[in-house]
């Protein structure tokens, strides 16, 4: 994974092909963002394959942080197998979807 700061706003993330990576790796920007503040997170998941629940939870509590912070969370790069997951666990609409990264940044900022 890689960890970006493009901006004192804005940091992206590229996720592994790894669940259990994934998993360590969300823990990781979560205590990121909690500790930084004020700033929007894009995810890139054009590496990953799968996605646990417990990557969703860390994708849950980090959605969380950044709403409480009136931040913004855009996932990019999402495929059709993974998008299911989050459908089938019924919080597809939970989260914003952009096709690519290039999609997101302008996503993220056009809100700052």
């Amino acid at each position: 994974m890689a960890i970006q700061n493009l901006s004192e706003d804005v940091v992206l993330v590229t996720l592994p092909v790894e669940p259990q990576i994934i998993i360590r790796e969300l823990k990781l920007v979560n205590e990121i963002v909690s500790n930084k503040g004020g700033c929007d997170v894009v995810i890139d998941f054009s590496n990953v394959e799968m996605l646990s629940s417990s990557g969703i939870s860390n994708l849950m509590i980090l959605r969380g942080l950044l709403c409480e912070q009136e931040r913004q969370l855009t996932l990019c790069s999402v495929s059709p197998t993974v998008k299911d997951i989050f459908t089938i666990a019924g919080i597809d609409e939970v989260f914003e979807f952009v096709d690519d990264k290039h999609a997101a940044l302008v996503s993220v900022q056009h809100t700052n």
